[in-house]
């Protein structure tokens, strides 16, 4: 078994192995004619649950053949132009590259007796961010798991710090209060959760008819949170929703935020690709007065899952997140002057997901990747410019990044409950096509589709074909619901 491990004496069988993989990878997006293949749970759940895992293959080409079955010909995949689903992204070969690297050689950023340079690469791949976001000297982060983490991690520090002062203790966190848009992730409320306020702690705050939190709104709730005596412990504002792409009014946010000497963090997972933008970059003003910023690069820097931040103003606050262990980062290491990562994380063991943005960088530049994303946002115009002319659909919002929310409105059927059930029967039957994927979400309890666009690939003629698709899923649906009330 000891030919199956990877070392000096086993470079060869290495290097063949991960070839043939990438082989079969690039054949199957070669071959691809669709995002999906339409199979259900309960076609494929059977093929998984014959694997006998007890019962090893022995050779990589084996375990590849079974893996086609059981995994490469029915993945979804997010490459494909007609992929329009959630907020994922097709992604860049310089950050496979990396990947490919950083899991070979399998660094853990918690320590730097455990990782040397790629310490010192993920350190400056902050340092790069906090600089395009204007955050100051004294600015520093981590690389995290994902947004869920990042808004987690940033909401503890908010806590920490507003509970530094010389009121009661754990009973006092009733008092404590999150405002965000109604519009923003529901990782606030789970992390309200998770954190001890509950999830009652968190005020939405509506949003206006751009899907922006209403700044008039907020300063009224801070008021009166003030006059009951509770503590306006952090505003989340949100620079990129998951449905709209919206982005809040951040300058206005900052002020309040300042005014009322509450923690201001700014979720923008998704619209985090501006900071590479040359020409929407001003989107994203106000965001360096945040206490604390959200960043994914595996939404919109087209990074492979994981790639995302979490970076502070004060890098003096990440202390809250840290702990430490006799066996891995004793006190004596501070003042040695050692970079351990794990100082500033929630997480002990974590891969070096920062590589793949260093070698996108490297290869392609900033400017190479907010050029994509720029592509996406002018798309999602033309798109809009689309919908609205399509008398088949009421679309809600003009985007200001790469989402469209829209609703297919049949001529000569009125009830809402009825234009429901058409829109839902109408993504599920394009999904169980695989000829397309798209999203669902609800806009004032009605039901809607929603594209995100996020592959430079896509086409307005894209575009238009998917809501052809839509309508005559949606007609079919109507035109057999007619046909039964009738019999």
């Amino acid at each position: 078994m000891r030919s199956h491990l990877l070392n000096d004496a086993t470079a060869d069988r290495y290097r063949r192995s991960v070839t043939e993989g990438v082989e079969r990878v690039a054949d199957r997006l070669a071959a691809t004619r669709r995002p999906f293949t339409g199979i259900t749970p309960q076609e494929l759940a059977p093929v998984v649950a014959a694997v006998d895992l007890d019962r090893p293959l022995g050779d990589s080409s084996a375990a590849l053949d079974e893996l086609q079955d059981v995994y490469l010909r029915d993945a979804v995949y997010f490459h494909h132009p007609r992929y329009l689903g959630h907020l994922n992204c097709p992604v860049v070969i310089p950050a496979v590259v990396g990947e490919a690297v950083l899991s070979a050689v399998n660094s853990s950023l918690d320590t730097w007796d455990q990782s040397a340079g790629a310490t010192l690469i993920e350190r400056k791949l902050i340092d790069w961010t906090a600089g395009r976001i204007g955050l100051g000297p004294s600015a520093d982060g981590v690389f995290t798991s994902g947004g869920t983490q990042s808004n987690l991690q940033a909401l503890l520090l908010a806590r920490e710090e507003a509970t530094a002062g010389d009121w009661d203790g754990p009973a006092d966190l009733s008092r404590l209060r999150i405002f965000s848009s109604e519009c923003s992730h529901f990782s606030v409320q789970k992390s309200a959760q998770l954190l001890g306020l509950g999830r009652e702690a968190v005020i939405p705050i509506p949003v206006d008819r751009r899907k922006r939190l209403q700044s008039v709104v907020l300063a009224a709730e801070l008021e009166a949170c003030r006059a009951e005596g509770l503590i306006p412990m952090a505003i989340v504002a949100t620079a990129g929703t998951t449905d709209f792409g919206s982005i809040d009014p951040l300058p206005e946010i900052a002020a309040l935020a300042a005014e009322y000497g509450a923690w201001m963090h700014v979720d923008a997972a998704y619209g985090c690709g501006l900071l590479a933008s040359r020409t929407r970059r001003h989107l994203l003003d106000g965001i360096e007065l945040a206490d604390s910023v959200t960043v994914d690069y595996h939404k919109s820097f087209f990074q492979p899952v994981s790639s995302s931040a979490l970076l502070v103003r004060d890098g003096s606050t990440l202390r809250h997140a840290t702990y430490h262990a006799d066996y891995l980062n004793p006190r004596r290491t501070v003042a040695e002057q050692i970079p351990n990562q794990v100082d500033k994380s929630l997480q002990t063991t974590r891969r070096f997901d920062a590589l793949k943005l260093w070698m996108t960088l490297r290869v392609m530049g900033a400017d190479g990747v907010g050029e994509l994303f720029d592509e996406v946002c002018d798309l999602a115009g033309a798109g809009f410019g689309l919908l609205a002319a399509d008398p088949r659909y009421d679309v809600v919002v003009e985007p200001q990044l790469s989402t469209l929310v829209y609703r297919y409105i049949p001529e000569a059927v009125t009830s809402p409950a009825e234009i429901d059930r058409a829109n839902l029967y109408a993504r599920k039957a394009l999904f169980a096509s695989g000829e397309a994927v798209v999203a669902g979400t609800k806009v004032d309890g009605r039901q809607y589709l929603k594209f995100t666009l996020l592959n430079p690939e896509t086409t307005v003629s894209d575009i238009a074909a998917v809501l052809d698709l839509i309508a005559g899923h949606a007609e079919q649906y109507l035109g057999e619901t007619l046909v039964h009330a009738a019999s």
